[in-house]
């Protein structure tokens, strides 16, 4: 399954990369990750499809992931499941406001979002069966 990951900042999607591994549960497939640094190269390949489940840090800059998050479940026909990263237990309204699917706190628990994004793919391989 293809995994977008989403931040301005290289350290956090290193660290989202090392969490999920090559497969973040023994129940689901390998995965291949795709990095963004930008909102356009966001857009450009949920727009494009084949991108399975996303993970956004919310706290990117200058375009936060919940904001991004917001615009694509709106505008994406399909939209697949989004994690989202917040910076505090406090941002949860945020995410729900967001139409986030899941939702990781920092500083980033590699288990919790192992387990948040292997349960997204689980969710997102079963509606494709249908």
């Amino acid at each position: 399954m293809r995994v977008l990951v989403y931040s301005d900042d290289a350290a956090t999607r290193e660290k989202v990369r090392l969490a999920l591994g090559r497969r973040p549960a023994a129940d689901v497939p390998l995965v291949e990750i795709v990095e963004c640094a930008t909102e356009p190269a966001v857009f450009k390949h949920l727009d494009k499809g084949g991108i399975d489940i996303a993970v956004l840090d919310g706290e990117a800059q200058p375009a936060g992931g919940m904001g991004i998050c917001r615009q694509a479940k709106d505008e994406i026909y399909n939209c697949p499941p989004v994690c989202l990263i917040i910076a505090r237990q406090d941002d949860r309204w945020l995410a729900n406001w967001s139409h986030a699917d899941a939702v990781v706190a920092q500083p980033i628990d590699p288990m919790a979002l192992a387990e948040a994004v292997a349960d997204l793919m689980r969710r997102r391989a079963a509606t494709q069966l249908t």
